[in-house]
């Protein structure tokens, strides 16, 4: 019954977004199509957050400053910038305490996050199946709140970040590989902005 309610929530959604992007369609007169920005912002307005064209370039200097670290930048369809940060990076296995590797970049993802009151940031840690939830749960969510220090004392404001560990609940891979068990380890970063609020 959950799955079947999440579903419909997540239809409702992407409806509400396509029905967003007609009506800028509509209004940018006949013939015309809406930016990719324009388009971005009616989607994010129905998700709860909007792709500026400031979320835009953050995206590709994160592309450009991460080319070659193993480091994914993406957008979600709910309008975030999304990091994937794998263990390599970021983690030696079982333990919370950032590589160096990692260090340059919390650095360039904090300077563009400082000064931006409309900016909400979650930070979701996870492991790879090895070891049992008591040992898994408690690390994934201390490599959460080590990437999410790292960033306060970069100048990001602590009461911009949500942290949460999940352990191995979530694989992106295999855990009966090495391979596989190494993307599982690993941190996500989720940035949205909030859409300005009517005076």
């Amino acid at each position: 019954m959950r799955k079947f309610v999440l579903a419909a929530g997540a239809a409702a959604l992407v409806l509400a977004g396509c029905a967003s992007v007609k009506d800028t369609e509509r209004s940018t007169g006949a013939g015309s199509k809406p930016s990719p920005i324009e388009a971005g912002k009616a989607a994010g307005a129905a998700a709860g957050y909007l792709w500026s064209q400031r979320m835009e370039d953050e995206k590709r200097q994160m592309q450009a400053a991460t080319q070659g670290t193993g480091v994914m930048v993406s957008q979600t369809p709910a309008n975030e910038l999304k990091l994937v940060i794998p263990s390599d990076v970021s983690f030696e296995v079982g333990r919370a305490v950032i590589q160096p590797e990692f260090a340059p970049v919390l650095d360039r993802f904090a300077a563009g996050l400082r000064n931006d009151p409309m900016v909400e940031i979650r930070i979701i840690g996870h492991t790879d199946s090895t070891g049992t939830d008591a040992i898994n749960l408690p690390l994934s969510s201390q490599r959460a709140a080590a990437a999410r220090d790292d960033l306060v004392a970069r100048g990001v404001p602590a009461g911009a970040i949500r942290i949460e560990g999940r352990g191995a609940r979530e694989p992106i891979a295999d855990n009966a590989t090495a391979a596989g068990r190494a993307q599982n380890r690993r941190v996500e970063i989720y940035v949205g902005e909030r859409p300005p609020t009517s005076p």
